[in-house]
């Protein structure tokens, strides 16, 4: 294995809104020597921050790459960093960096615990089953809990944290930390902005605690290897600290156990020792299982090792576009090694591209590199066409790895250039915004002849619209928020559809007997079962008949929105020798979906969001008062400090405005945070209202 490879580690940084990444990133920076002052995201000057809006509001917004070295035990690391958004708006992006990450660091806030966003996250790291480390950050605030965080993870997230250091003191009396494995503590000078730092003795108050919590720590570790055990029995501090770290990092990488540490990012402490963490216990590439993927030459399954001298193998997770060098497309290279102005295959498209350049990202500025190897992120520029998930790879050796999905949007907005000169200008520039972000999407309403954009939450809509006007120098009318609703068949049909069409020359026939209804419970997309008998359709036109199906569902019959889930016979049906073809079969089972759903019973589907309201206990009362009028249904309250936690599942479509509405119950005292959560029935009454004011949805 290669020195480069073991010396390689791609982490992200994933937290709740507010707890501190962007800030910890700024100075990982600093302290690596990559930026020469500390950026502050309060200030707008954060590095990792580049985008206007995020400077403005002081919250992460898209995803920034960057990489730095570091050294520690005499040895020199490369660390690929990828410093994601907090808020719930701009999922994605967390989804598609941690498909692509190796291990991540989850930074939670001393004062908030383990919040909503928090657990959303950490779901995800659980999805990709990516190793973790975490860091209890704002330590100097008031109310700030170490073991109160490390109790929250072990309840609300069910995970393992080991603590590898404890506080010097909380709140305003915190001064550094106890490294329980070296039993030192380490201080930091605040007048060289926390660039150096002090080895000392634990201090003589503490000194109780720490060795419960050292031994505690030690036992874990000795009886992970049974030499060590062996040594532990004969004396309790014969083990050293390198051999901790190795015990350690194994059982992070084997995801039995999560590392805790703590600091104050913002007052410049706690940091160096997360880096000398970071490379300690995440694993490399090389620790990583190898990726899998499907030949689509030979449709079975082949691996991928992170290996320079295997076929090229890499995924793109990201596309942005760069008003420079034009789209760049963000890639993980899984095996092989990619030299600029070679050619790649694309599987999903099925094109041949040559990439021009490679480039190391820093946050929205690139240093150019003549090649990238397995094991590696870049950034690399000369596709034509490419979209966020795709595969990329040698064309003698095709390989397709499995995709990234993305959540759909829940919230819809109509927009209209506010002068006719822009309306072309309006469509690329929101088909660009659409391929950068695959939660994001455009249509024109058939109708109205509107265009339509959909989104995450209101904030995502937002920034869309002042990047137009920003980045494209494009001003637009908006029309009020509209919920992305969706519709459901929830009866079963059986139908006949006979298409003909004579036009002088050869016709067209199809004939198909089916049976449309709900899917099969947990089922998303198109359940379609071919049941036909004796070649009454020949095997060639069932796939045509499966696609009208699949694009009849994007268009519903009660109101034009999409199908999220549908069942399909095939049953029966006859063709012409002459005039039966693909078109014809796909064209038949289209209309054949609008006159049969016609005659079932069908709903219209809201998106129902997880609340969690955080207010002082004297605005409970009114707090749930409030969501039942908003048709919530109100979970639970819980405790946390002097607040109180409310838990909610509510409607979209009653959540408008809400951030403002909770300012003014609790006199700004109280905060909220929202994701979606699933798709429930509307009910009769609110149905026809809704399709009633479709009628007349009209940008203002």
């Amino acid at each position: 294995m290669s020195v480069r490879l073991l010396h390689t580690r791609n982490i992200g940084i994933m937290a709740h809104i507010d707890a501190g990444k962007t800030t910890t990133t700024e100075r990982i920076l600093y302290y690596t020597g990559i930026s020469y002052k500390i950026g502050e995201v309060h200030e707008g000057t954060a590095t990792m921050d580049w985008m206007i809006q995020e400077q403005e509001r002081g919250i992460t917004i898209t995803s920034a790459a960057t990489t730095v070295f570091w050294d520690c035990r005499d040895e020199k690391y490369k660390i690929n960093i990828i410093d994601t958004p907090g808020h719930v708006d701009f999922t994605v992006e967390v989804e598609r960096s941690l498909r692509v990450l190796d291990g991540a660091v989850a930074i939670f806030c001393a004062v908030g615990g383990v919040e909503p966003q928090s657990e959303t996250v950490w779901k995800q790291a659980d999805k990709y089953n990516l190793p973790r480390i975490s860091f209890v950050n704002k330590m100097d605030r008031a109310g700030a809990d170490f073991f109160g965080v490390i109790n929250q993870m072990k309840e609300k997230l069910g995970a393992n944290p080991i603590p590898l250091q404890i506080p010097i003191g909380e709140e305003d009396t915190f001064k550094g930390v106890v490294d329980l494995i070296t039993n030192k503590a380490i201080t930091w000078d605040d007048d060289s902005q926390g660039m150096n730092y002090t080895e000392s003795e634990v201090p003589a108050d503490m000194v109780e605690l720490v060795n419960e919590y050292r031994e505690k720590l030690i036992e874990g570790v000795a009886e992970e290897n049974e030499q060590l055990f062996e040594k532990y029995l004969a004396d309790h501090n014969s083990i050293t600290p390198d051999e901790m770290r190795g015990i350690i990092r194994k059982a992070t990488i084997e995801h039995r156990i999560t590392p805790v540490l703590c600091g104050a990012s913002f007052k410049n402490k706690g940091v160096q020792p997360l880096l000398d963490a970071i490379v300690s216990y995440l694993p490399n590439p090389s620790d990583i299982e190898s990726v899998k993927g499907i030949n689509p030459n030979t449709e079975k399954e082949e691996l991928r090792h992170p290996d320079p001298a295997e076929p090229f193998t890499a995924m793109a997770f990201k596309i942005t576009t760069d008003p420079f060098v034009g789209r760049l497309a963000f890639i993980k290279v899984y095996s092989g090694t990619l030299v600029a102005g070679s050619y790649v295959l694309n599987t999903t498209t099925g094109k041949k591209e040559r990439i021009s350049r490679i480039m190391q990202m820093h946050a929205n500025k690139q240093n150019p590199l003549q090649q990238v190897e397995a094991g590696d992120i870049a950034a690399v520029v000369g596709f034509k066409e490419v979209r966020t998930g795709d595969t990329l790879c040698d064309e003698k050796h095709p390989i397709v790895l499995e995709t990234i999905v993305f959540p759909e949007p829940v919230i819809s907005v109509a927009v209209e250039p506010k002068t006719q000169d822009d309306v072309d200008k309006l469509d690329q520039a929101l088909n660009k915004l659409a391929e950068e972000d695959p939660t994001f999407t455009v249509r024109v309403d058939e109708e109205t002849g509107q265009t339509v954009i959909s989104g995450m939450g209101e904030l995502h809509l937002e920034i869309i619209i002042d990047r137009l006007k920003r980045e494209f120098k494009i001003e637009t009318n908006k029309g009020n928020p509209q919920v992305a609703y969706k519709e459901a068949l929830v009866s079963t049909v059986t139908h006949r559809e006979v298409y003909k069409k004579q036009t002088g020359g050869r016709g067209r026939f199809a004939d198909i007997m089916f049976e449309i209804g709900p899917a099969d419970a947990g089922f998303r997309g198109l359940q379609f079962i071919n049941d036909i008998k004796g070649g009454n359709i020949p095997k060639e036109y069932i796939p045509s008949i499966e696609k009208g199906f699949r694009i009849a569902m994007q268009n519903g019959v009660l109101a034009g929105f999409s199908l999220e889930s549908l069942k399909v016979r095939l049953i029966d049906g006859s063709f012409h020798s002459v005039d039966s073809d693909q078109l014809a079969f796909e064209i038949c089972a289209k209309v054949g979906f609008r006159d049969a759903a016609k005659k079932g019973r069908n709903v219209l589907l809201e998106p129902i969001m997880k609340l969690e309201v955080n207010v002082p206990d004297e605005y409970v009362g009114d707090i749930t008062s409030d969501l039942n009028k908003r048709r919530a249904s109100v979970e639970g309250i819980d405790s946390k400090l002097r607040y109180q936690v409310v838990k909610a599942h509510v409607p979209m479509a009653e959540m408008f405005g809400y951030v403002t509405g909770l300012r003014t119950i609790t006199s700004g005292r109280g905060n909220s945070s929202m994701e979606f959560s699933h798709y429930a029935e509307l009910p009769q009454s609110l149905t026809d209202d809704v399709i009633f004011k479709l009628k007349g949805y009209l940008v203002k």
